[in-house]
């Protein structure tokens, strides 16, 4: 049901590593966009997927990285490496620039595998829907944005829609405490069978993070006074004049988490990731702020896990 988007640097693939065992039990299906041209990172996450019995969406023509204009890597390692594995499935990405003869060609290559067609951006909808049922394949349709008058030309029995509920700005511009999504209560109700969203990353896509004038740790959570909402809270560094100390910032931001976290009143559960924030505040660790990173994402689907498990 639940679709986490990641854009498969080093650690989007590490949380799919740590949270793959959790994904498969809830039933939950990563989709990756490999952006880096090396693939032993991409491989060691798929063995864990594996290892879980999970299922995972590859996407084979990426439009950011290192594999954009040229995904023959990926190609040969979807039809070659993983032609036996079932829970690895095709995923062709339909932006702006795509092609309807081009999309067409690259399902053909996958005869007889589920294939996630992944629309972003892409404009020619109804030529599309009129061409799909030449495709010798079983398709599922992901719609990242809610464009309702696109989707109405595609039929199928599995329609995901991801939505980015991260507000991408600086850290020191964050407010406090932000609505982040509704949608993992509402996708039934707008005709979905699945949602996703891109987790605290968003959709923006860059190779790497500038200077962090000021480090800012995000936390999600669940509201159940606000009809189960999603939330997501911007513990901020104090500081944020120069990019200097970055691990002395981490701390203030760490120290604002936990107090919030040990409140009585909070609404963010005690998920193994905060419980690893929380050992950092008290030993006074810095693990970096890639690592950092991670951690709130395994929370958000250790979040999303427990809250499906209660429902």
């Amino acid at each position: 049901m639940y679709y986490p988007y990641f854009r498969g640097k080093q650690f989007d693939l590490l949380t799919i590593r740590d949270c793959a065992v959790l994904m498969a039990k809830a039933g939950f299906t990563p989709i990756v966009e490999p952006v880096k041209e090396g693939l032993n990172g991409l491989r060691r996450a798929i063995d864990a997927v594996n290892a879980a019995g999970g299922q995972l969406i590859l996407i084979v023509n990426p439009a950011n990285g290192e594999h954009t204009g040229d995904p023959a890597a990926l190609a040969a390692f979807m039809q070659g490496e993983l032609s036996g594995h079932g829970n690895i499935h095709p995923g062709i990405l339909l932006t702006e620039q795509s092609q309807v003869a081009d999309i067409l060609a690259l399902c053909h290559a996958y005869p007889g595998r589920q294939i996630s067609l992944i629309h972003n951006g892409f404009t020619e909808a109804r030529e599309l829907g009129s061409q799909l049922d030449q495709i010798p394949c079983k398709l599922r349709h992901v719609f990242v944005g809610d464009n309702r008058l696109y989707r109405r030309n595609f039929k199928g029995e599995q329609k995901i829609l991801i939505q980015d509920g991260f507000t991408r700005r600086a850290n020191r511009s964050h407010p406090e405490y932000e609505p982040f999504s509704d949608l993992h209560v509402t996708f039934e109700e707008v005709g979905m069978t699945g949602f996703g969203d891109f987790l605290i990353v968003g959709d923006d896509f860059s190779e790497s993070g500038g200077p962090a004038y000021s480090v800012a740790i995000h936390l999600t959570c669940i509201d159940p006074s606000k009809d189960d909402e999603m939330f997501v809270h911007h513990f901020k560094s104090i500081r944020y004049e120069t990019p200097a100390d970055p691990a002395g910032k981490f701390a203030e931001a760490l120290e604002k988490l936990a107090a919030e976290v040990k409140s009585p009143h909070t609404n963010i559960l005690r998920t193994k990731a905060v419980e690893e924030f929380l050992a950092f505040h008290e030993s006074g660790h810095f693990p970096g702020l890639g690592f950092a990173k991670k951690l709130s994402m395994n929370h958000h689907i250790e979040t999303l896990a427990e809250f499906f498990k209660r429902a």
